[in-house]
């Protein structure tokens, strides 16, 4: 094979340069051996290159010279190599586009194909700016006029609360099926995760209301059979009952419709010690409890096996009073309260 002396000097140049892929510098070797004349054979047994490799990299490089040796399995795109700001910039313009396809998000490697390009460059731009296409969030936006209001108002309750006071949390997590397995569980073992039975028999469901303390993380909890006025009236009893007499007791509260009834404005004009604080409309973020129920909810509730209402409500109750023996309060942050709320 006749290669000119600045191509020799190029081939040479990239099986020693230390930014040129192995792959590279093995076809730089290849095409070097064949222009010194060696044959197929000498160089299978010196390299150990399959006959099909050196025949293909023969004809790129009589085709198009050096620029032949590039790999050419992306096709044109495989030009970008390295990820640029430009090509970042690239990637991340037509990641925020539909595909063409009528799909709702892209793959790594969909627009990688689309772009003609790696799909590990795709990937490498995606972790840097912490893009996930293929995950979605959900929210769900307040329309309470007095949404600055009342968010500041619980805000300051955790961030600067009164001096002396109790500062609860409290809400239901209500219609908890009492759910019983027909089939047995088949325990985790190595390799294998933990199997339950599609059928179930429901004994039935029961309300949890609970009270989560700012100031401790503890967590007062109480089983109802029903969800009513009266109950959450009966709860907040329970709630004074256990603090000092007098003492200053804040409870924020969401706009369920029994936290705001006659009978709870007969109590809280009994005891002028206590006040609700009500969250804003479709903002149950702000009320801390709803962390401690998605806990309970992970660790008893949606794996539990029950086999009454009874049971279920022993359950619960066990958990809570393990939970409280190392309870910790909430780290509650506001980043920047210039942005939303003064």
């Amino acid at each position: 094979m006749y290669v000119t002396a600045s191509e020799r000097s190029a081939l040479q140049s990239m099986v020693r340069a230390h930014h040129v892929s192995a792959a590279q510098a093995q076809r730089a070797r290849l095409i070097l051996a064949l222009a010194d004349g060696q044959t197929h054979a000498e160089i299978i047994e010196q390299f150990g290159l399959s006959p099909t490799y050196i025949a293909r990299w023969k004809r790129r490089f009589a085709e198009d010279r050096l620029a032949g040796l590039v790999s050419q399995y992306a096709g044109a795109g495989n030009r970008d190599r390295v990820l640029t700001p430009r090509l970042e910039a690239r990637i991340l313009d037509a990641t925020r586009r539909k595909p063409k396809d009528g799909s709702t998000h892209w793959s790594t490697r969909k627009l990688a194909r689309e772009l003609g390009i790696s799909h590990m460059m795709v990937a490498r731009a995606w972790a840097k700016h912490r893009l996930k296409p293929h995950r979605i969030e959900r929210y769900m936006l307040s329309d309470d006029p007095d949404f600055e209001t009342k968010a500041a108002d619980v805000i300051g309750l955790y961030l600067n609360p009164p001096a002396h006071a109790a500062v609860f949390c409290v809400d239901e997590k209500t219609a908890i099926q009492a759910l019983d397995r027909l089939d047995p569980v088949l325990p985790l073992s190595p390799g294998r995760a933990e199997r339950h039975g599609f059928e179930y028999y429901r004994h039935g469901t029961l309300s949890l209301y609970a009270a989560l303390n700012t100031k401790t993380g503890k967590v007062f909890g109480k089983t109802a059979a029903h969800h009513t006025s009266a109950e959450f009236v009966a709860f907040l009893t329970a709630i004074v009952a256990a603090q000092p007499r007098g003492k200053e007791i804040h409870v924020i509260v969401d706009n369920l419709s029994a936290h705001k009834t006659k009978l709870v404005a007969e109590f809280l004009a009994a005891r002028p010690n206590v006040r609700l604080h009500f969250t804003p409309t479709y903002s149950s973020w702000l009320n801390q409890v709803e962390l401690w129920f998605s806990k309970i909810e992970r660790d008893v509730i949606a794996r539990g096996i029950f086999t009454s209402v009874k049971d279920l409500a022993k359950k619960i109750m066990r958990y809570i009073e393990r939970y409280n023996d190392g309870a910790k309060p909430v780290n509650w942050k506001y980043a920047d309260a210039s942005r939303r709320i003064a």
